[in-house]
């Protein structure tokens, strides 16, 4: 049963991809390229706030890789990469075969 708590979420990334995210209740954090160097210490704050998924954009999720799996290894926060507005680098499918393949010990996406 559910004890009807309701933990926030975040998009973190460029105006254009995370202002949409605002319609369906996730906080937007925009970075521009002043603000990029502090997204460590963003990502660490919204860990550290509970917030139980953080949406980045997938530049962001291959560039600060080891801040990202130290946030998903040390909080209960879910740190997902998502493509931004010029296309997708295929890193957030590498980071999911990655997961699922540490949760059931093989890859299931293989092909044959």
């Amino acid at each position: 049963m559910s004890d009807n708590v309701s933990l926030p979420m975040a998009a973190i990334g460029d105006y254009e991809m995370v202002l949409p995210f605002q319609a369906v209740g996730i906080r937007p954090v925009v970075l521009n390229a002043a603000s990029r160097s502090s997204f460590e210490q963003i990502l660490e704050k919204l860990a550290r706030e509970h917030y139980a998924v953080v949406f980045i954009q997938e530049d962001l999720f291959v560039e600060f890789q080891s801040k990202v799996e130290e946030i998903n290894d040390a909080y209960p926060t879910s740190v997902l990469p998502l493509p931004g507005i010029s296309g997708s680098t295929g890193a957030g499918l590498a980071s999911i075969r990655g997961s699922v393949e540490k949760a059931v010990g093989m890859d299931i996406f293989v092909e044959r």
